[in-house]
């Protein structure tokens, strides 16, 4: 119960390994806006809720100007990136459509690592939250639209570990308008149309409440020479005594010390950055510097032996592959061999067939040489027997003429004969 606000929150920062302290705080909601936990004052005795427990939000109250400069812890960089993250999402920092995807991608990448295909399958970012929701609403797309789009960037940023990726985030967002700009609600005079305050690391700007990123006026904190207020009233005295005054009105006591707070916090570390470097953070940055090398190394050579790794997997998988490729040509051959002696056997068996076959060919080519030789005898014989026959025809044939004329010519004598015998 005798704890400042400083004990909570040096208790809070040497949990998280938190040495950049400066930038953060511990805020709590009181009524209808919020408060800042004053290091100074014992925390019961400020106006934090008496409900049990009691809430507090560790959050960067303020933001520094160039996030790669100044931010020297990675643990500093990381709360950052979860703080940003989420004012983006929660829509409380505008950001294009183009932007939101490009932003999301290195959000992936500094929770995924690089991108693998055959691992990060469509539909793997499904439970997480990427995109504002104005822009999911703003494109006739459907979710799986989105994740192919956020994977194409994604894919690009491979080799980026997840400090650089969250880094590469903060680079983007602290260009958008209302980075780190707390708004809240003034009146130039109390007659006048409502406008809106901003504070933010560059310094104080009027804004008309419906426009938020293009403020009608601006005092950077170089040009600011005091900033008072009396009750309800502010004044800003310009550096420039030719310059006007500049007065606006705030309706709360409490928004009012809130307002200066900020104020003061930022004009000092704005003051701070144009200074030379502390001690102590001239030791944190030569530690996060050597942290850098020794944890760029250590990714050198966990890439080198990825890539070995991955190499002697891809060298182990070809010979499996040729592994597999032998034993199957080996199997292929064993087969053919079965196939090749089945195939002697069966040649072997039909080339006994043939020689029998042949020799019985052979067989009946003698046994047709045979009948040949006897035909052609039985020719022959057939045809001398022919030749004599014709003969005795022929010789048959002289008789029968022979006689014929025998007889003829003794038809003749005895014609002959009878007629002399009938003269006589």
């Amino acid at each position: 119960v005798k704890w400042k606000g400083k004990d909570l929150f040096d208790l809070v920062c040497r949990t998280v390994g938190l040495r950049e302290t400066w930038f953060f705080g511990l805020r709590y909601t009181v009524k209808d806006t919020y408060a800042w936990l004053k290091p100074e004052k014992r925390v019961l005795d400020q106006e934090v809720p008496k409900d049990f427990p009691i809430t507090f939000h560790f959050l960067a109250k303020f933001f520094p100007e160039k996030v790669e400069e100044e931010l020297v812890q990675e643990i500093t960089q990381h709360l950052f990136f979860l703080q940003v993250k989420k004012q983006i999402l929660d829509e409380e920092i505008f950001c294009s459509p183009e932007a939101s995807v490009l932003l999301a991608s290195y959000a992936v990448q500094a929770k995924y690592g690089d991108y693998d295909p055959n691992f990060h399958k469509p539909g793997f970012l499904a439970q997480d939250e990427l995109l504002p929701k104005r822009v999911l609403m703003q494109y006739q797309m459907t979710a799986d639209m989105w994740e192919e789009k956020i994977t194409a960037w994604y894919a690009e940023h491979r080799g980026i570990a997840r400090d650089e990726a969250e880094m590469e985030y903060l680079k983007i967002a602290q260009d958008l308008e209302m980075y780190g700009v707390s708004y809240f609600a003034i009146t130039q005079n109390k007659r006048d149309t409502d406008l809106l305050l901003g504070v933010d690391a560059q310094g104080l700007h009027i804004y008309n409440p419906n426009n938020k990123l293009n403020p009608n006026k601006s005092f950077p904190w170089s040009g600011i020479r005091n900033i008072s207020y009396s009750e309800k009233e502010f004044t800003i005295k310009p550096l420039d005594k030719k310059k006007d005054v500049f007065k606006f009105y705030s309706s709360q006591l409490r928004v009012n010390k809130l307002i200066l707070q900020l104020c003061i916090g930022n004009h000092d570390l704005f003051m701070r950055r144009r200074k030379v470097d502390s001690i102590e953070v001239q030791q944190m940055k030569a530690q996060a510097k050597e942290e850098k090398a020794r944890k760029k190394m250590e990714r050198q050579i966990l890439a080198r032996e990825k890539q070995m790794r991955e190499e002697a997997e891809r060298a182990k998988e070809e010979m499996e592959r040729r592994l597999f490729q032998l034993q199957d040509e080996a199997r292929l051959a064993n087969e053919a061999l079965l196939r090749s002696e089945e195939t002697a056997d069966l040649l072997a068996e039909k080339a006994q067939i043939a020689e029998d076959e042949a020799k019985l060919l052979a067989h009946k080519a003698a046994e047709a040489e045979q009948e040949r030789q006897r035909l052609e005898v039985t020719a022959m014989k057939t045809k001398e027997e022919k030749r004599l026959m014709e003969q005795k025809m022929r010789e048959a044939e002289q008789l029968a003429v022979k006689l014929v004329e025998q007889s003829e010519r003794r038809c003749e004598i005895i014609t002959i004969a009878t007629l002399s015998v009938c003269f006589n």
